[in-house]
């Protein structure tokens, strides 16, 4: 493959595209005037109720409760997440600690983009996500995420804000650059605005130790100099990559065109293993 280095448009320039452009970002006055901004108490407890831990065979992440039909859960986390349990159990453990069998979602097709799908049953009641498109985003918004990171006693929030918006993406569709400390397991997490809305999810922490992680879909590569000030940002899938893919499945309402096939397990008592390879 002939590898280029991606050329920044300067970042006057930039900032300006970002917020008018109908791409990535649209204008500002399109944003919603009408909707308020939470507390960081309120956020926090809203990013907790709709965050789960992800149990992938022997690895874990975090995971977002996006959709609910009937008994149905419908649970948005990474591909990398996923794919340590190919072939062996996923388990779903919700905010009041329950544990839960689950399943790969057979509508959850998301191309290159690291977005993968997982649905549980439950009868119990569960707060689902609500979602802005990230065309409402702008350089310096506040960002706020949450998951389960490795070494940690159990939910984890961080507040930080919106570094950077790139008019393309990484491999794996990432695109929104963030100042939030996004630690090893929080991948599949949710990034909200501060409506309390989804707008990306998590998926790269800052300063990788391994792997080109900032190769661009097209091949391009970053400079040294760019590459140095995009590793100290944690880094995001926009929630648009989700919609784009399955906005015939899942729409704005939280309504479903198609019915989900029930998953016939039940709830497992909460056990959490002691030896878990957290993912980043």
């Amino acid at each position: 493959m002939n590898r280029r280095v991606f050329r920044f448009i300067p970042l006057d320039w930039l900032v300006l595209i970002i917020c008018i452009s109908t791409g990535l970002i649209n204008s500002p006055a399109q944003a919603n005037p009408q909707t308020s901004e939470l507390s960081v108490e309120q956020l926090q407890q809203l990013t907790k109720s709709i965050t789960v831990k992800v149990i992938s065979g022997e690895t874990s992440g975090s995971g977002i409760l996006i959709h609910r039909q009937g008994e149905v859960y419908t649970v948005l986390t990474n591909e990398h997440v996923l794919t340590p349990g190919y072939g062996k159990q996923y388990r779903i453990q919700t905010p009041d600690k329950l544990i839960y069998p689950a399943a790969l979602s057979n509508t959850g097709k998301f191309g290159d983009d690291d977005l993968g799908l997982l649905q549980f049953n439950s009868q119990k009641v569960y707060a689902i996500a609500s979602w802005e498109t990230s065309e409402s985003l702008c350089l310096g918004n506040k960002a706020f995420a949450g998951g389960f990171p490795f070494n940690s006693p159990g939910f984890v929030f961080t507040t930080g804000r919106v570094s950077l918006l790139l008019p393309q993406s990484f491999e794996g569709g990432y695109q929104i650059g963030y100042t939030n400390d996004i630690r090893k397991g929080m991948s599949g997490g949710p990034l909200l605005n501060n409506q309390g809305k989804l707008v990306g999810i998590n998926g790269k922490h800052a300063y990788p130790l391994w792997g080109d992680t900032y190769t661009f879909q097209d091949g391009s590569v970053t400079s040294q100099q760019q590459y140095q000030q995009m590793s100290q940002l944690s880094w995001a899938i926009p929630v648009q990559a989700f919609l784009d893919r399955e906005s015939s499945l899942f729409l704005g309402c939280g309504q479903s065109k198609t019915r989900p096939q029930r998953i016939l397990f039940a709830p497992i008592v909460p056990q959490i293993p002691t030896d878990e390879n957290w993912l980043w």
